[in-house]
């Protein structure tokens, strides 16, 4: 059979060999997110622009119409907040979705 500093060895090799692979994996893995990193901030920069861009557009139309509708109508006022608010946790929750999401991919 074979002798005790044989069966070490191939122990030793064996463990040596296991530890590469998840090492390799790993790497595998790290550089996988390296190459998707630019692209990733890429798409988050465009999305950024787009809500800016959209937020931007909403608050126009916001001024315009408030030169009208101030005088006219307070509670059109409080109707408005209370919507933005509701879309401002809805963004959030979707948000908070989209992380969870990212955490367990």
């Amino acid at each position: 059979m074979t002798s005790r500093d044989a069966l070490l060895r191939a122990a030793m090799h064996r463990v040596l060999a296991r530890m590469g692979h998840g090492v390799a994996d790993a790497a595998a893995g790290f550089a996988v997110l390296v190459q998707d990193a630019p692209d990733r901030v890429r798409q988050e920069w465009d999305l950024f622009q787009e809500e800016v861009k959209a937020e931007a557009e909403r608050l126009e139309r916001e001024g315009d119409g408030r030169g009208v509708e101030a005088e006219s109508s307070p509670a059109a006022s409080a109707e408005e907040e209370s919507l933005q608010t509701k879309i401002d946790q809805l963004r959030a929750r979707v948000a908070e979705l989209g992380i969870r999401m990212e955490e367990r991919s």
